[in-house]
């Protein structure tokens, strides 16, 4: 399905090991997750916090299903870095354009972890058909390629026009498909591996793909633990009121959160955004632990259950309790893939390399939301003037499982403004 949907797998993430996946994941890691172009993006991130919280505010002391809120901004981030301002539909814009396109990427990660038929049993290939998989992976794959061939031809007649971004100085104003295109104009700075177009869109693809929910997941998954354990939640918001100087959370604010990160990094010990990661290969036979393990095999590595591992993190291992984190000063995210008890991104060589530019969204967001607001899950109650209630309610952790696990029902929740 990976090969089905990403091209042949010529994007970076499904590629084979080799010269090709290299070459790809330097350009990666070299040309758009860099520190500059981190910062570069700091401005959009703000703009979209501050998005965020209007759309909160407009729904103060209401019901808002802050899901959604969530995977709008998400969207909006990664959509206008991907893409540019304009924003192509993933952005949280009043049309709604979003929410479409957010149904074909959930089918499109729904399609990712589902094995084929075909793939098992190849002469059973007709069983795809009948049960519609075939027609839904085409249908999906072919709406996602029309996007992004809007995209780059967009950009292409832009470059045409005169209205080419130049770049690599501090007025850098590209957006990884005006980077993408630069360097396929220059085919020695990627080590001779041509980026073609259909590179340049499985490229694109898993950044939106990895980056947009990812973001969301995480999101949703700290703000449900913390009003679910609300003594945390005051203690978390009464260091960011306490921290932030003017009258709202700026990524200058954000170094002087530790407690943030490491209710952020909890969250991610319980909740990691794919809790399977994403398959290895054996690259030779292998002996483990007295097992054979041929070359080619396939492997998957369940960060969830390391993550919730008695053995390593005690006996409350399966508890939130964000003090295991705090406790000894290690609130650095580019640990993370080091330490083998803790994976939520992979580690080695397959480790994701766009951690470092997802980290100032979560944070800037999850500080704003709690800086602004406090939270409480409203409770249906009959009769009576208002019909739902707060008191002493808590969020249902139930989990919907797939490619990443996420909570079964929407967010909804009741935000008061602070000060009130």
């Amino acid at each position: 399905m990976a090969d089905r949907l990403y091209y042949g797998t010529r994007d970076m993430v499904f590629a084979p090991y080799g010269e090709r996946w290299r070459q790809l994941r330097r350009v990666c890691v070299s040309h758009l997750r860099t520190q500059r172009r981190v910062l570069r993006f700091g401005a959009v991130r703000e703009q979209e916090a501050a998005a965020l919280l209007g759309r909160v505010r407009g729904t103060a002391g209401a019901v808002v299903n802050l899901s959604d809120l969530l995977v709008a901004f998400s969207s909006a981030v990664i959509s206008r870095a991907t893409f540019g301002d304009a924003g192509y539909g993933l952005d949280g814009g009043a049309n709604g354009g979003w929410a479409k396109l957010r149904k074909v990427f959930g089918e499109f990660e729904e399609l990712l972890g589902t094995v084929p038929m075909a793939e098992m049993v190849p002469w059973l290939w007709l069983v795809d058909v009948v049960t519609g998989l075939e027609r839904k992976a085409r249908r999906t794959s072919e709406e996602i390629d029309r996007l992004l061939e809007r995209v780059i031809a967009d950009h292409r007649r832009r470059r045409r026009g005169g209205a080419r971004r130049v770049g690599d100085g501090e007025e850098d104003c590209r957006d990884f498909v005006d980077v993408l295109q630069d360097l396929s104009e220059a085919e020695e700075e990627v080590g001779g591996v041509q980026l073609d177009t259909v590179a340049i869109k499985a490229t694109i693809l898993d950044m939106l793909v990895a980056g947009t929910d990812t973001t969301y997941t995480l999101l949703e998954w700290v703000i449900a633990e913390l009003i679910n354990y609300p003594a945390r939640m005051r203690k978390l918001q009464d260091e960011i009121r306490a921290a932030v100087v003017g009258d709202h959370v700026t990524e200058d604010d954000l170094p002087k959160l530790p407690y943030l990160k490491a209710v952020i990094k909890e969250t991610l010990r319980l909740h990691p955004p794919g809790p399977l990661l994403l398959p290895r290969e054996t690259l030779e036979d292998t002996e483990l632990q007295g097992y054979h393990v041929p070359a080619r095999t396939r492997v998957v590595i369940n960060t969830w259950a390391i993550g919730r591992d008695a053995a390593t993190w005690g006996e409350h291992a399966e508890e939130f309790m964000q003090e295991r984190f705090a406790a000894d000063g290690e609130a650095e995210y580019h640990r993370m893939g080091a330490d083998f008890r803790f994976l939520p991104f992979g580690g080695g060589r397959r480790g994701c390399p766009g951690v470092e530019f997802a980290v100032p969204a979560n944070e800037l967001a999850l500080a704003s939301l709690l800086y602004h607001f406090d939270w409480e899950v409203p409770v249906p109650v009959a009769g009576g003037g208002r019909p739902w209630t707060t008191a002493g309610s808590l969020v249902d952790m139930s989990e919907v499982n797939g490619l990443s696990v996420r909570l079964k029902r929407p967010l909804l929740l009741v935000a008061q403004p602070w000060p009130a």
